[in-house]
């Protein structure tokens, strides 16, 4: 390991450029340094593509990864060299109220913190605290590996909605995210209708187990959720897209919730105040949740990473169907281009090859 390492850099324009930049080392004597492998580009990197932002001008970017050890602290214990790990990006000022309970997903400083750290997942070198490096079997690849980080996003909303056996789930959105809460929910014992507006997309979410696909651009999704349910509407409506659709997707979501029912807001937001209608009066005559879902953390003395560790190790998750492009971290532009046009290249999970 020598003192320079290769990065993807982010650019003035929201490109990427390939750069030596210093390799990260061991600030304390529990942290460790890996190899990466294998990254992954998600929805939240889509968001930031071909946008001129200053604060993350010069930035390395990404946060679902995973490598091996190549280094570690004095006071470490739970991996060795030469490990194969997933590695949690999620890493907040360890000093906040939040973070001494394991809600670090809700520090106040977790982005600042993150990104300076464990967030570089377009590098050939991550560092951080051990804890943050899960351990993987033989027999699952470090592709896989990279949407445990989608998945843990998913439980967390899964286990903020208190889902039950054969309630009637709606998932508005069939990218990694949403199909992750797809299966999550299929685990649970739900019916799962699942939305979107890419047939490719729709088609993958039928190979995973969804009950039902409603192209929304050429159906009426609501028409086909009360045929879903009966008229009733859906117990929880899990709102999966996020970004730029989220005036459409949230109010869709609110009117697929039966009374009573539930909406957990999964996707994200970008910063700032976003305008969005919503049918306040049903909301509230009808006592419908509405639930925020932020990253994950913890399940009571559960990491949420290590229980989606547990599901695909033991096959009840399905990653490698959800990955349909890999490309060298030196095409990463290339990569970004084929995840952003989704319906032409049918792009569901794009891996980059460090």
């Amino acid at each position: 390991m020598g003192h320079c390492m290769h990065a993807a850099v982010k650019t003035a324009d929201g490109k990427f450029d390939l750069q030596e930049v210093d390799t990260p080392h061991i600030a304390r004597p529990d942290w460790v340094v890996a190899r990466v492998r294998v990254s992954g580009i998600c929805g939240t990197d889509l968001r930031h593509w071909k946008k001129a932002e200053a604060p993350l001008t010069g930035k390395i970017m990404g946060h679902e990864l995973a490598g091996e050890i190549v280094e570690i602290g004095s006071n470490v214990t739970n991996v060795k060299v030469g490990d194969r790990v997933v590695i949690e990006t999620l890493l907040g000022d360890e000093t906040c109220d939040w973070c001494r309970v394991q809600q670090y997903n809700l520090c106040p400083h977790l982005y600042e913190v993150r990104m300076k750290t464990l967030s570089q997942a377009f590098a050939q070198y991550v560092a951080g605290p051990s804890a943050k490096f899960y351990r993987l079997p033989d027999h699952v690849s470090f592709e896989e590996a990279t949407l445990l980080d989608t998945f843990s996003v998913g439980l967390h909303a899964m286990n903020l909605s208190g889902i039950k056996l054969n309630d009637k789930v709606a998932v508005i959105g069939a990218g990694p995210i949403g199909l992750g809460q797809l299966q999550l929910a299929k685990l649970a014992g739900a019916d799962v209708i699942i939305t979107d507006v890419v047939d490719s997309a729709l088609e993958m979410a039928g190979e995973l187990g969804a009950d039902a696909v409603v192209n929304t651009d050429k159906e009426d999704g609501y028409q086909k959720v009360m045929e879903f349910t009966k008229g009733r509407g859906v117990d929880i409506a899990f709102e999966c897209a996020g970004g730029p659709s989220m005036p459409v997707t949230l109010p869709q979501a609110v009117s697929f919730s039966r009374i009573g029912g539930k909406v957990v807001i999964v996707g994200g937001f970008d910063a700032g105040v976003t305008n969005i209608g919503l049918e306040w009066q049903r909301i509230q005559m009808s006592e419908i949740q509405l639930i925020s879902s932020a990253s994950y953390a913890y399940r009571d003395i559960y990491p949420e990473m290590q229980i989606c560790l547990d599901l695909l190790a033991k096959g009840q998750m399905n990653a490698r169907k959800m990955i349909t492009h890999s490309f060298p971290l030196s095409e990463i532009n290339k990569a970004f281009e084929v995840a952003a046009d989704k319906t032409k290249t049918h792009a569901i999970f794009v891996a980059l090859t460090i």
